[in-house]
């Protein structure tokens, strides 16, 4: 196992070198398939997943019935319906695989026995959902503030890897736009650099 991997993932000053060791004997590693379901929407689920490798996506189906991309998962993020795990309620979104994949799976069970004997990652849990919120506020913004082709350009600096590697539709999904739409911006954008 990869300790210093985790002491990245996991990274905060009052965790002690042997609690990383407990940590990161808690994870098991999992290998996945091109579009395999990492989470599946209607099930509670029991574990989250730390990326090795690969490119995972988050959907949902809208009102209309019409799958929707709600976010994109790259390397050494942490993959996790947390509604889901820390509610103990049905997932409403599916993750899925983009890419094949190597996660580290850590049980719910495991993870809520080291946050309640580890200060330090208790704290790092604490400190890593206020991001998360963060995260999520800014993207509620970027959707309202900025337009297509400025939430294109800013997934591109942001994770270049989904550009590459996720097909056009799910990327068009993700910034609110047709297919068609992102075409023409890529096609714009292409033509100024």
């Amino acid at each position: 196992m990869k300790e210093g991997f985790f002491e990245e993932i996991y990274n905060y000053a009052t965790i002690l070198k042997d609690e990383y060791r407990e940590i990161s004997s808690a994870h098991t590693k999992i290998n996945c398939v091109k579009n395999e379901l990492i989470v599946e929407s209607g099930n509670i689920c029991n574990e989250y997943y730390i990326i090795e490798k690969g490119t995972f996506r988050s959907a949902v189906n809208n009102y209309e019935g019409e799958e929707v991309t709600t976010g994109f998962f790259t390397e050494n993020e942490i993959l996790i319906d947390e509604s889901s795990l820390f509610q103990r309620i049905p997932a409403v979104e599916n993750i899925q695989a983009m890419t094949a994949g190597v996660l580290w799976k850590i049980k719910y069970e495991d993870f809520q026995e080291l946050f309640h004997k580890i200060e330090g990652f208790r704290e790092w849990g604490r400190s890593w959902m206020t991001s998360q919120l963060f995260i999520s506020r800014q993207r509620s913004l970027s959707m309202i503030t900025l337009n297509a082709t400025q939430r294109y350009l800013k997934l591109l600096e942001e994770k270049p890897e989904v550009i590459r590697q996720v097909p056009l539709k799910y990327i068009a999904g993700f910034l609110g736009v047709t297919d068609t739409s992102l075409s023409r911006i890529r096609k714009e954008i292409a033509k100024e650099y």
